[in-house]
């Protein structure tokens, strides 16, 4: 009985995962490539590339992020991002500051040139969501949004990573 209702309803079959989604899969591909080559080519004047980008997104966006902190949100090993580090430190984008409460705790602060070339980034990218989600209507960003936090295995979820600061006003919203 089964197979008769994956027969009369072949999306509920391919929902079961069953089936790969291969248009999905390429259209995710494709996007992610478009997504992050605008922050690219936009990276590249400065010799950085996209770790790079990572860690100024998320020590823009969580001033006082301790390395540890930002080991556990990117999943890289600490080798890893002592070289992107060192390189933002050296070019004036990241601050490195003994912590207030435990000074063995290093946090990491972006400079104003770090806080500019991130709102750069993060405007170059937000124009691309932008054009899409115009296309999608008004549960567009709402339903993206949904999409894009299930995707994200549960065991490995941000936490408040995202929500630590106030979100950005929308169009017409009061300031």
């Amino acid at each position: 009985m089964s197979s008769d209702v994956s027969k009369a309803d072949p999306a509920a079959h391919s929902r079961r995962g069953d089936e790969p989604m291969y248009e999905l899969i390429e259209l995710l591909f494709f996007a992610y490539r478009d997504f992050v080559g605008d922050a690219d080519r936009l990276l590249e004047a400065y010799g950085f590339g996209r770790a790079h980008h990572r860690v100024l997104y998320f020590v823009s966006r969580r001033p006082g992020l301790t390395i540890a902190e930002l080991l556990e949100i990117l999943r890289i090993t600490k080798q890893s991002l002592n070289r992107v580090l060192r390189e933002l430190v050296d070019k004036n984008f990241v601050e490195i500051r003994a912590g207030a409460p435990d000074r063995r705790r290093r946090q990491l602060y972006a400079t104003p040139d770090g806080e500019r070339l991130a709102l750069r980034l993060a405007q170059v990218q937000t124009r691309r969501f932008a054009l899409a989600l115009a296309q999608l209507g008004d549960w567009g960003e709402e339903s993206a949004l949904a999409f894009l936090s299930a995707m994200i295995d549960p065991q490995r979820r941000p936490g408040d990573a995202i929500s630590r600061r106030e979100p950005p006003k929308r169009a017409g919203q009061a300031q």
